[in-house]
């Protein structure tokens, strides 16, 4: 039996639920012990980020922790110890509860977030950076084996040694939003391109804007939307002012995103060249192949060794190289042959293919 522990949200941050998946299709018998915290990723990096907010978020951890208490003794007596316990992504806080309360238990802790690489990539600088690194470090130390998306990421373990790369993936309503059929395009019809995101420095926003612009005002038909808000939002909406090709939406909830994507023909990945933007692959590479998307994004070493060949590639943070490919895939025999490159991709993004290397881990650790 394996307990998927702690207070993620499976809803705003589905890996958890990707891993979970995988694990039972791969015969495991999860039981979950959750109480979702409530905050997004945003949320807690801002809270980090702004010691003034810290009082709240402790508050509410320990109301959940509460219930997470009484949830694992309920357990334990139903049925019995936990061979292993997944805490659930963002769970820097969760896995030392988990440590005390499963002892004897291997605890897994999905890390693929490190909270001093995300708040600096945001701006912050100095002691809170030292302090959520400290954090970080912790957190592994509780775990047994430690999962992260990228080989670059487990490189940055204090113990490299208990890492197990699994890639992020997608979970099954991706697919299905996917697997409909779709209509060739005809030319002269416009691109259809979506990104999605929170306008953070990662993603490079401000290079997709600048390519779009591009592409446009050389006659390249495209179709943009941009989903979201965040940091760069400003700059990205300035930089498109007055393209009646552009479709502006704040938010979306997850049950209609993935129906959303999947109408379009291209899913933008990230673009920037920050060192973290060097390091990760996004959830919307991954859940843009699940959904039928041919996805256009940055040519880093993890998103080529990862899936380059399903892939449409950039170098990163460069605005007319992305324009150009742009215009290409707006010719519909360039799109369809990408099409069906991203399409034998979706097999390594599903659940059962992505949780493999934990199975194993935890077949032999």
């Amino acid at each position: 039996m394996i307990a998927a522990f702690g207070t993620y949200d499976a809803q705003k941050h589905p890996r958890v639920a990707v891993l979970i998946a995988g694990l039972r299709a791969h015969g495991h018998d999860v039981v979950v012990v959750n109480r979702p915290l409530g905050f997004s990723t945003a949320e807690r990096v801002r809270m980090l980020q702004q010691p003034w907010r810290l009082p709240l978020l402790l508050l509410r951890l320990l109301a959940r922790w509460a219930g997470l208490v009484g949830d694992a003794l309920a357990l334990r007596r139903r049925a019995g110890r936990p061979e292993a316990v997944l805490v659930g992504y963002m769970g820097h806080f969760d896995v030392i509860l988990a440590r005390l309360l499963f002892p004897r238990s291997r605890v897994v802790l999905d890390h693929l977030v490190f909270a001093g690489d995300t708040a600096s990539d945001r701006g912050a600088r100095g002691l809170r950076v030292r302090l959520l690194s400290l954090l970080d470090r912790v957190a592994t130390a509780c775990a047994d084996v430690v999962v992260t998306d990228t080989e670059e990421h487990r490189s940055m373990l204090p113990r490299p040694d208990k890492g197990v790369v699994a890639l992020v993936g997608a979970s099954d309503e991706w697919f299905r939003a996917g697997d409909g059929p779709r209509q060739p395009r005809e030319a002269g019809e416009p691109l259809r391109v979506v990104f999605f995101g929170l306008f953070t420095p990662l993603q490079g926003t401000p290079v997709i804007a600048e390519a779009v612009a591009r592409a446009l005002e050389v006659g390249v038909p495209i179709e943009l939307t941009m989903i979201g808000s965040g940091q760069d939002h400003a700059e990205v909406h300035d930089r498109l002012a007055g393209c009646s090709e552009v479709r502006w939406r704040e938010w979306v909830g997850p049950d209609e995103l993935p129906g959303l994507v999947a109408s379009h023909d291209v899913c933008l990945g990230i673009f920037s060249a920050s060192p973290k933007g060097m390091r990760v692959v996004p959830n919307k590479v991954y859940q843009g192949l699940a959904a039928g998307c041919v996805v256009v994004t940055s040519d880093t070493p993890p998103q080529r060794r990862t899936l380059g060949s399903a892939l449409e590639l950039v170098p990163p943070a460069d605005a007319s190289a992305l324009a150009r490919r742009l215009g290409d895939l707006a010719r519909p025999d360039r799109l369809e042959e990408a099409r069906a490159r991203a399409l034998e991709g979706r097999a390594q993004v599903r659940p059962q293919a992505v949780v493999a290397p934990l199975v194993e881990a935890l077949a032999t650790r």
